[in-house]
């Protein structure tokens, strides 16, 4: 065998220990792109609403809306990958998200960022049941959790390096026209994206209509009736992250704003965007390794240690005064993402094969709609004082925490058997 075939034959097993195939990789570079565009201006969002004359109520709503509305697109986005495919599904998402680029490209106004925002923000959200979907089709059971982690890590891509070019862009042209010239570029990038996303995605649909086990079934429309297929393992799981979810989301707007305003020696938007490229390197180096364990043992302990940084991550902030001790903060905040492919592979293993990306997005409209209001509510609390609103995120954390040490399902699912097939206490 030659040099280019035993290369070949390196990279193919290299690719298959990543569960990489063309549609996977199709759709792993839709999320670099549309994500990079998207992570350009979004993480400076309550900065530049500050700067049109918006204020902190404006900056909790516009956190509000962004989980309430990942809750709504959640269910119907994952409805529609089930009912029309996942390619044309997506070139729908992104087509919607590209509209809101542009209208705050054109209007510099922080009411036109709230409109923008509801197509433009929670793309993620709706996006994600029809991605999910795709990986856990078209990968064997033992490379699904590895599956999701890829795109986990690649999605961390963006957000690594997505705020580092806004800090960049705001550090040249301004809080306004720095976060106006970033949504162009993120314009342009979801345009390229769509174009690849349509090359490299096969169409599902036909694929599942020519299946006997699927063909006759269609996808529930109806969440109270999708809700009762819930497996009662979800439904613990499902509590506890959205305690967990409160932890995040109570700070999670103001970060920015603690760490640019409000501490003794506060960073530049540079800086800042510094910060969050080694949250999100962080999060990339511990996600193969751990997909690889998960992929064959019990899921609890991940998702058990998962929870555990989420709820120390707004403690430490509270006593980060400096770059130095801002670093170690988000550092932990990256090592929250040890277990949350790990959920996310365990939510599609539980889900019925006729309507995975539905139920996907139903367990996902639950969650958010209650945190929605721990956004809210975090502006309020940020109002007293932001040590409350730090300290009451950390008391959300514990609780969801021991509560899911306590009464969280272990899940194993040996390679010969069928997903959810055992569960044990």
């Amino acid at each position: 065998m030659g040099t280019a075939d035993t290369f070949k034959v390196r990279a193919s097993r290299f690719a298959g220990f990543l569960g990489l195939k063309k549609s996977t990789v199709g759709v792993l570079s839709m999320v670099v792109l549309v994500g990079m565009g998207e992570r350009m201006a979004e993480r400076f969002l309550p900065i530049y609403m500050l700067a049109l004359g918006g204020g902190v109520l404006s900056i909790g709503l516009l956190q509000a809306m962004d989980n309430l509305l990942s809750a709504l697109y959640s269910f119907p986005g994952g409805y529609l990958a089930d009912r029309i495919g996942t390619k044309k599904s997506l070139m729908i998402f992104n087509l919607v998200a590209m509209v809101g680029f542009l209208l705050v490209i054109l209007i510099p106004a922080w009411q036109a960022v709230l409109i923008g925002a509801v197509l433009f923000i929670s793309w993620s959200a709706i996006s994600l049941p029809a991605t999910m979907s795709l990986i856990y089709n078209v990968l064997p059971q033992n490379k699904r959790t590895m599956g999701v982690s890829m795109h986990s890590m690649v999605k961390r891509i963006p957000m690594a390096l997505g705020p580092l070019l806004g800090g960049l862009f705001i550090a040249v042209w301004g809080e306004q026209d720095g976060v106006r010239l970033a949504f162009c570029g993120a314009l342009v990038l979801s345009l390229v994206g769509l174009v690849l996303q349509q090359k490299m995605i096969p169409d599902d649909l036909q694929e599942r209509k020519s299946n006997p086990d699927t063909c006759e079934l269609t996808p529930e429309k109806n969440p109270l009736k999708l809700l009762a297929l819930m497996n009662p393992s979800m439904k613990g799981l499902l509590v506890t992250d959205i305690l967990i979810r409160f932890c995040e989301q109570i700070p999670y707007a103001f970060v920015v704003v603690w760490s640019m305003k409000i501490i003794s020696e506060p960073v530049s938007a540079l800086q800042f965007g510094l910060l969050t490229t080694l949250e999100m390197a962080t999060a990339v180096l511990i996600y193969i390794p751990v997909a690889f364990l998960a992929d064959r043992s019990a899921k609890k302990p991940f998702v058990l240690i998962t929870f555990g940084f989420f709820t120390l991550f707004p403690l430490v902030l509270l006593y980060s005064h400096s770059m130095k001790w801002l670093m170690v903060a988000f550092i932990l905040r990256g090592l929250k993402e040890f277990g949350e492919p790990t959920r996310k592979s365990l939510i599609m293993d539980l889900s019925p094969d006729h309507c995975r990306a539905g139920m996907f997005g139903l367990y996902y409209l639950i969650r958010d709609i209650f945190v929605a209001f721990a956004a809210l509510g975090g502006a309020f609390l940020w109002q007293i004082s932001p040590e409350v609103n730090l300290v009451t995120a950390f008391v959300f954390g514990i609780i969801g925490t021991l509560g899911f040490a306590i009464f969280g399902r272990d899940i194993q699912i040996p390679a010969a058997m069928d997903p959810a097939s055992t569960l044990k206490k």
